[in-house]
């Protein structure tokens, strides 16, 4: 198993499995155009993988992505007696069925930590769904009190 940032290579495996996890959770998605969600996901992937706002971790084994996690790099503004880290966002977070309960999501995590630490990130935030707040906790997370929303109308 690999541990890696994602390349300009695995952008096709990266939309399909980004296809994948959203019908896994969302049946009624298969109406949608594959092909115009290829076009969009390829964009984005494409300019992800360019800057430095987007960092794609993969698992690999034998050539084909296993697992993925997407993270992005949130500046804060500057505060006058601190140094200001950025914080990480973390999303996407998904394995493929057949590897799952295998422990390759927990490696892929600890990956990231150590790099999250390496390159001084405040820390890493993430809104897990309930089957996935147990994988969190395991791997060091801890519960915070939900932040309040606004929706744009």
């Amino acid at each position: 198993m690999i541990i890696r940032l994602a390349k300009a290579n695995d952008i096709k495996q990266l939309i399909q499995m980004r296809w994948d996890f959203t019908i896994e959770h969302d049946e009624s998605k298969k109406r949608a155009s594959f092909q115009e969600f290829e076009m969009e996901c390829r964009s984005f992937l494409e300019g992800a993988l360019q800057n430095q706002q987007w960092f794609i971790w993969v698992a690999e084994n034998q050539g084909k992505i296993v697992s993925h996690i997407y993270i992005e790099c949130i500046h804060k503004v500057p505060r006058p007696g601190r140094i200001t880290y950025p914080f990480a966002f973390m999303t996407n977070v998904y394995t493929l069925p057949e590897y799952r309960q295998k422990g390759i999501g927990s490696k892929l995590l600890h990956a990231i930590h150590d790099w999250t630490k390496e390159n001084k990130y405040e820390f890493v935030l993430v809104w897990p769904s309930d089957e996935a707040i147990k994988f969190y906790k395991r791997n060091e997370y801890e519960e915070l009190t939900e932040p309040l929303i606004y929706y744009p109308k």
